[in-house]
């Protein structure tokens, strides 16, 4: 990923599959994010975010092991923490409730998800 928008940028990843968290933390990296994670689990997703002095933004996989990972959008959102889900699920699988969650399916196009995240504004969150 060659755009420079993420720089400093403190964004957690949450993916449960070793080689797409660790590829996905890689290019982040590259880009300049500072990489929160990544965890794989919805139990060390939420402890990364307590512990977090600052997120600017979550990639998260909607599937951790089984457990879906919605408890963590609940939290993030309530802090005000933009999220997008890295997923393999289609829109109508997902419950009403996190369907305004954008998705960035898998396999995933790093620049896509990294568009979804700021919504093709330099270091700005879409929304």
């Amino acid at each position: 990923m060659a755009d420079s928008s993420l720089i400093g940028l403190h964004i957690l990843v949450v993916e449960d599959d070793f080689f797409v968290a660790d590829h996905l933390a890689l290019l982040l990296g590259a880009a300049g994010a500072v990489v929160v994670g990544p965890a794989a689990s919805v139990d060390q997703g939420a402890a990364l975010i307590d512990a977090a002095d600052r997120l600017d933004g979550a990639v998260l996989d909607i599937n951790l092991g089984g457990e879906p990972s919605y408890r963590l959008v609940e939290v993030l959102q309530a802090r005000g923490v933009p999220v997008i889900f890295a997923t393999g699920y289609e829109p109508d699988v997902i419950p009403q409730t996190y369907r305004d969650v954008p998705l960035c399916k898998k396999p995933m196009d790093p620049v896509g998800c990294a568009t979804l995240l700021f919504g093709g504004r330099t270091g700005r969150w879409r929304g």
